[in-house]
């Protein structure tokens, strides 16, 4: 065969190889509706295993390498389990009829509460000065909300949801009202004022960013305020998912939450400092790069772009790569350093 007709064999068993996942994928929302049927849980490891043994086991009858052929069933099962953990949630979910208000709905994570509450078949609004989101109803400000809503989820940025929760407990809001803030020391006034007020306030910190799909391995803490119902309310929408609860008092959560991510962001921050400061080109460091440099480049990446949000002055022209690493570790460094200032000053309160 020539190189052409043998590209277009190829390209005939790629669209095969996907139209098999199709139909995979098909085959597994069944399952996950057999198990809904049986109650069982939508995780089952011992499955898992059997499945990556059967495969790595067929790999090498067939002369394919066995880690290739474990890595293509984990993605797929990864997908697997996310069809039919979204398919649960949503047979499950006990939203119907009730109403919850997303204030800051148009926010990276605003959006994904908002999604995920709709999908258990809550109505949803979005009180966000950003913009409509499409698919929700939408409100410019939440302080012109009569408030009569089931839920109030409050997933504004940290340096004003303080003033939003403190406006809350003015209003008193007969709903269950919860934040989903990454440090708690910052809104310790706000949290307090609403439990002071009597209304039903919890507080949960999703450890995962907006992008997440499936929460199995995944962990959701919950702090109390007080108010064990709302805690259990909230507690409920996350029943149907496999991800891990964990439960955290105020006072311990920044102070652990400083290493678990404080920590990580620090090391990235070395990272790139210390290639800023290694007077070496980009381009011929990125020639030499390795594995491991590549992956590091890579986790230390996404980390800035994360921590971009806590300054105005981010650098609209930065990008990410092996190239462009110089210019926005300088500029970050004195955000960081604050944020790390801030966190550990909160958790010793």
């Amino acid at each position: 065969m020539e190189l052409p007709d043998l590209r277009r064999e190829l390209a005939r068993i790629d669209h095969d190889l996907i139209a098999l996942i199709a139909q995979r994928q098909s085959l597994a929302s069944e399952i996950g509706e057999a198990k809904r049927r049986l109650g069982r849980p939508t995780r089952d490891f011992d499955q898992e295993r059997e499945v990556l043994e059967r495969a790595r086991a067929t790999a090498t009858e067939l002369g394919v390498s066995p880690d290739l052929a474990e890595q293509l069933v984990l993605s797929l099962i990864r997908s697997s389990l996310t069809v039919q953990e979204q398919e649960h949630v949503a047979a499950i979910g006990g939203g119907s009829g009730k109403r919850v208000l997303v204030i800051g709905g148009a926010g990276k994570m605003g959006r994904w509460i908002s999604g995920f509450l709709q999908s258990q078949g809550y109505t949803v609004e979005v009180a966000d000065p950003a913009g409509a989101i499409p698919g929700f109803a939408h409100r410019y400000e939440w302080s012109e909300s009569p408030l009569d809503h089931d839920m109030i989820v409050v997933a504004a940025p940290l340096r004003i949801s303080n003033a939003i929760l403190s406006g809350l407990a003015a209003r008193r809001p007969a709903g269950v009202v919860f934040d989903v803030g990454s440090l708690k020391s910052p809104l310790r006034p706000g949290l307090t004022a609403l439990a002071a007020a009597g209304v039903r306030v919890t507080s949960i910190h999703p450890m995962f960013g907006p992008g997440t799909e499936l929460l199995s391995g995944r962990h959701v803490i919950f702090v109390d305020l007080g108010s064990p119902e709302a805690t259990a309310a909230v507690r409920a929408l996350f029943a149907p998912t496999m991800a891990t609860t964990v439960d955290m008092d105020l006072e311990s959560h920044d102070r652990l939450i400083a290493y678990v991510l404080g920590l990580s962001h620090a090391l990235n921050i070395a990272f790139f400092t210390a290639l800023t400061e290694s007077g070496e080109a980009a381009p011929r460091l990125a020639g030499l790069s390795s594995t491991t440099f590549d992956a590091q480049l890579a986790i230390a990446a996404r980390s800035l772009r994360r921590i971009r949000t806590c300054t105005s002055r981010s650098n609209r022209s930065t990008t990410t790569g092996p190239t462009r690493w110089v210019r926005w570790p300088l500029r970050s460094n004195a955000c960081v350093r604050s944020c790390a200032i801030r966190t550990r000053r909160a958790s010793r309160r």
